[in-house]
């Protein structure tokens, strides 16, 4: 596996770095968030196998990190290694994406069966679920309670991108950049087209799942699908 640790303490950085690299993992650190988020901007999703991310990082927490990484569509697991022991702070973890959260100080055994859990379910699931929707991402397909939906490679990217966004609102500019690599806005209405195409696929099981917020985007509201539609223009 391929990981990065992201805390601020050197001692903690370097104990972890030599425990996880005799034990056959490849690790890489960081010692702020901002400097986490810069490496996985540069790297780009699928680059680490796994995070293991501090909470109390200087200017911008674990939590910012992870939630900056999640409305940008990457599903890279994350373990929050951390000495906030508070039910209200793993609940916030696991509600922002986490998966798992380790209380410090902890045994270096447990922390690696952590790790083989948290690989072994993200193997063995290479699906996502948005409401009653079963996304197949090895075979890039879309299913509801079995029956398949038909649509393009690009539907399946634009569909996929909002929902790894889970609740978060992506603009027509930041569709434009992670569905079409295109980093500027030439004027071109494309995102409305394919908006209203994917509406159209989904109308007879999901009617109301896509949601435009005006003057902001588009996000997907599971809570709603199936209400009868959305009322709202491409």
């Amino acid at each position: 596996m391929n990981l990065l640790l992201v805390d601020d303490d050197p001692k903690f950085r370097s104990f972890m770095q030599k425990g996880l690299q005799e034990s056959g993992m490849r690790i890489e650190t960081a010692e702020s968030g901002e400097r986490a988020t810069q490496l996985l901007e540069e790297r780009g999703p699928g680059t680490f196998d796994l995070l293991l991310l501090d909470v109390m990082l200087p200017h911008s927490s674990g939590w910012d990190v992870l939630e900056r990484l999640r409305a940008r569509g990457d599903l890279t697991p994350v373990i929050f290694l951390t000495a906030r022991s508070a039910v209200e702070e793993r609940v916030k973890g696991l509600r922002l994406g986490a998966d798992d959260y380790v209380i410090k100080p902890f045994e270096f055994s447990e922390l690696l069966a952590r790790i083989e859990a948290v690989r072994r379910r993200n193997a063995a699931s290479p699906t996502l679920v948005v409401g009653k929707l079963r996304l197949d991402l090895e075979h890039r397909a879309v299913d509801c309670g079995g029956v398949r939906i038909e649509m393009s490679p690009r539907e399946f990217e634009l569909l996929l991108t909002l929902a790894r966004a889970k609740d978060h609102v992506l603009s027509r500019e930041e569709l434009l950049e992670r569905v079409w690599g295109i980093k500027f806005d030439p004027g071109t209405n494309v995102v409305n087209v394919f908006i209203a195409r994917l509406r159209r696929r989904l109308e007879p099981w999901a009617p109301g799942l896509i949601r435009t917020v005006v003057g902001a985007g588009y996000t997907l509201d599971p809570l709603e699908a199936g209400r009868g539609g959305s009322g709202d223009a491409p």
